[in-house]
């Protein structure tokens, strides 16, 4: 099969493969000759589309046409213009649908928490409260790795540098504090050594009143000005918490202690037919198991954002939905910045034309259960199920923020790939075998065997008991290349 159309009201398909000009291809019982060399990824009309006719892909439109396209024509920007526009108003109206995934009496190997979470990991956190302690914060946890390696029930000592903590005011200080006191009551945290500086703005007595109660026994502090060496100081802090954890060890925790983060980058053609639906599946699969899901990258929901909110478990959710979004694009127009700028020009050589393109692929990874809540940005899981989170559709700033809001470890679906990590394991989910095969030192799995004609509840499985294999505690690729970075939205001035 070298043609995918996805749902039977499409004008377009997918071509799997390079087509060649003139030659002539099946979809179905339907021939469709090729009029130019089309890219794998890339779309072939299937019609012959009149100018300013809709683009039909997934079963909506993904823009309209720009000029007259003859079937078997390569249909992307030259040709193809979003119909997207302003802040809009929406209605209610659920469609009843819900996932029919059965629960699933799965257990994995985790570290359960004093507060009633579990952890995937346990590892000793270095969290700077400022940017100017970067350095140290490096130097401490490089010497107790050093020192303290051979100690067996720690699994790593990590610091999570990051250039705030001063010179911010307002929601934009509060938000660094919120993020930055959510990596510290982290479950994947066994303790964590919090290194201030002693004049910024986010000094650690302030700190305290955002972070709320906190274990002594699991949370140091330590001021750089207060003590003449801040490193040795740091390295007996980081000791003292490695004893406190001494008794630390995996048990059985069912899978409905699991919080999955749910992220794409580098998206492709294919991200919308096979990683994103792979991840969608999943998804649906924790939920019904009583897990939970937490979707974020709130423009890449612009031109999908209706299945979203048909989809909310009652108004009250609804409204939240409306909000997440139409706040995020006034944040665009606050800054004299146009809403629909996306996709990048490694989507778009990857395929993807229009920003309702890859939302409607995007927004897959959610699957089809309901959506039981929505999140501001550095606010932390409370329910089951599928969570809507605000974030920009930045990798590594949606990342840390799903890391923040609770998640365990984080689904990240990639056709162009990527070597990013966070704070907590992240899963690379190749949507073509290709950048499976070419990068494998940085993929995870490989969800291009579903274009290969292997079942999607065959591989749903099979990620899903990757998934339990590594929340139990075995390495991603990420976590093996020690990319375990954090970067917090800035959203305001600086002194």
């Amino acid at each position: 099969m070298l043609l995918n159309r996805i749902n039977s009201h499409d004008n377009v398909a997918v071509a799997i493969e390079e087509l060649t000009a003139g030659e002539t291809y099946l979809v179905g019982s339907m021939a469709v000759t090729a009029t130019a060399t089309i890219p794998k990824g890339h779309k072939i009309a299937l019609e012959n589309i009149p100018v300013g006719a809709n683009i039909i892909k997934y079963g909506f439109p993904i823009g309209h046409a720009i000029q007259e396209v003859a079937m078997g024509d390569w249909v992307h920007s030259h040709n193809v213009k979003t119909n997207l526009g302003d802040i809009l108003e929406y209605q209610y109206r659920p469609v009843g649908e819900e996932s029919k995934s059965e629960s699933l009496p799965r257990t994995f190997k985790g570290y359960p928490r004093a507060n009633g979470k579990v952890g995937v990991r346990n590892e000793i956190w270095v969290v700077p409260t400022v940017g100017c302690v970067n350095r140290t914060a490096q130097l401490i946890a490089r010497g107790a790795s050093e020192k303290f390696q051979a100690v067996k029930h720690i699994d790593g000592i990590y610091e999570f540098t990051h250039p705030y903590g001063c010179s911010q005011l307002g929601e934009d200080h509060t938000s660094t504090q919120r993020i930055l006191a959510d990596l510290v009551n982290h479950p994947n945290a066994a303790g964590v050594l919090v290194l201030g500086l002693g004049c910024e703005n986010n000094y650690i007595e302030e700190f305290k009143k955002v972070l709320g109660p906190y274990d002594a026994n699991r949370v140091k502090f330590l001021v750089a000005q207060d003590v003449e060496d801040e490193v040795e100081s740091g390295i007996k802090a980081i000791y003292e918490l490695i004893e406190q954890t001494a008794k630390d060890q995996r048990v059985d925790c069912s899978i409905s202690e699991l919080v999955v983060g749910l992220k794409c980058g580098g998206s492709d053609g294919f991200s919308g037919i096979t990683g994103n639906p792979l991840v969608g599946e999943f998804s649906d699969k924790l939920g019904a198991s009583g897990g939970t899901s937490v979707l974020t990258e709130v423009p890449e929901m612009f031109g999908a954002e209706t299945i979203l909110m048909d989809r909310a478990i009652n108004e009250e959710v609804f409204g939240k939905i409306v909000h997440l979004v139409n706040d995020f694009k006034k944040y665009y127009e606050d800054h004299n910045q146009p809403i629909y700028e996306n996709p990048s020009p490694g989507n778009k050589k990857g395929g993807i034309t229009t920003l309702e393109e890859k939302s409607l692929g995007c927004t897959q990874k959610g699957g089809r259960s309901q959506v039981v809540d929505v999140l501001g940005y550095g606010d932390v899981v409370k329910n089951k199920g599928l969570t809507l989170l605000s974030a920009p559709g930045n990798d590594i700033v949606a990342a840390t923020a799903l890391a923040a809001s609770g998640c365990q470890i984080i689904l990240f679906t990639t056709g162009r790939g990527t070597p990013l990590g966070t704070a907590v394991p992240t899963m690379k989910i190749a949507t073509n075998s290709d950048i499976f095969t070419r990068k494998s030192n940085w993929m995870d799995f490989d969800a291009g065997v579903l274009l290969e004609g292997q079942s999607m509840e065959d591989t749903a499985e099979k990620l899903l008991q990757q998934v339990i294999d590594v929340a139990s505690g075995s390495l991603t690729k990420s976590e093996k290349m020690g990319f375990r970075d954090i970067a917090i939205f800035k959203n305001g001035v600086t002194l």
